[in-house]
């Protein structure tokens, strides 16, 4: 079985292997407070181009959003997000079991306008019982989305007005951050996610790393006692220099963009594969994840190689399912997936 249901079936970059096992019996103080830490977050900065920005280490997405959101939001608050969003769709509820009510908006592609949060924030405060109901106080976007999909800078720096008209600090999920940026629909840098966000994070998990994602956080005002609230939160990893190698592993030379371009690219070929057969998409994703819609015959031609995600069922007879490739993937299973594609539907 050839796999392409996510984008974390795999263990690590070599290189990062290689960097763990050559430093494994060195002694360092823990809790992040080692050089490998204090050098990958001098590489994250300047690659944000943001040497007053708090860099912090955690292991993975749904604690990152859990510890960050709860970091910034008082108990009557809340956060809005799409409604596809991770953390209203993916995440357990974690958000909501620290006790924040996540405030989801509808949207087709998983993304929010700045009038989306506009309309949000206006329906709230002209409502003449709005202390019994939860304060708009923040939001959430992923880059990429959870469908694939990408913000403009135009687009965001639209949300990043709005939110600063309305007090409402600005967090950016990025997960699959790198796939977004290799995306060839991308025109955002890390340096104007910087910013245009409050705090964001850098993911490690889904490009290369065994585990791990960097907050970065730019605003003053959230940077206050943060380690005491990872720390709470149970996500201060004691051998903290095991996520600051893996980043200052990725952010040395272009190997974190490159291994991510070398995975949009494939998907792009995948895309390109269902194409020509004239199979639409459900989302216009330009990033490792693919959303084709395919006839039940289709699936079943495909099921028994390889291994792909149930999206959504549409109720005529299609499905819409996700083929995701990853860091690791192979040209040569994306090619063959390519002729079966072509061979079989």
């Amino acid at each position: 079985m050839i796999r392409f249901e996510n984008d974390y079936l795999e263990g690590a970059h070599p290189d990062i292997l290689k960097r763990l096992l050559d430093t494994n019996l060195e002694q360092t103080a823990g809790y992040g407070a080692d050089p490998y830490c204090e050098h990958a977050r001098s590489l994250i900065r300047g690659a944000c181009r943001r040497p007053d920005a708090d860099v912090h280490f955690l292991i993975g997405g749904t604690q990152t959003n859990a510890v960050v959101i709860s970091s910034i939001l008082r108990p009557h608050q809340g956060v809005i997000c799409a409604s596809t969003g991770h953390i209203n769709v993916h995440e357990s509820g974690a958000v909501e079991a620290g006790g924040h009510k996540v405030l989801a908006l509808p949207s087709a592609d998983g993304k929010l306008t700045a009038g989306d949060i506009a309309a949000c924030c206006e329906r709230h405060y002209q409502d003449g019982d709005r202390e019994h109901m939860v304060q708009p106080a923040m939001v959430y976007l992923s880059q990429p989305t959870e469908n694939g999909t990408l913000y403009s800078a135009a687009e965001l720096s639209d949300i990043s007005a709005v939110c600063r008209r309305y007090g409402l600090p600005l967090y950016l999920d990025g997960a699959r951050l790198s796939y977004g940026l290799a995306s060839p629909r991308n025109d955002l840098s890390l340096s104007q996610i910087a910013s245009c966000c409050d705090v964001f994070y850098i993911g490690g998990t889904k490009t290369g790393a065994l585990f791990g994602e960097a907050v970065v956080i730019t605003n003053p005002a959230l940077k206050r006692d943060f380690r005491y609230l990872i720390k709470q939160h149970g996500a201060l990893l004691a051998k903290g220099r095991l996520l600051g190698l893996q980043f200052e592993t990725l952010f040395t030379g272009d190997l974190y963009l490159k291994i991510a371009g070398d995975a949009v690219r494939l998907a792009l070929d995948i895309r390109r594969a269902f194409a020509e057969k004239g199979i639409s998409f459900y989302y216009d994703s330009y990033t490792n994840q693919q959303f084709p819609i395919l006839r039940r015959e289709q699936l079943l031609a495909l099921s028994d190689t390889y291994s792909f995600s149930p999206w959504c069922d549409l109720g005529d007879g299609r499905y819409v399912v996700r083929f995701c490739t990853s860091w690791a993937t192979t040209a040569q299973n994306a090619e063959r997936l390519c002729e079966d594609i072509r061979g079989r539907l």
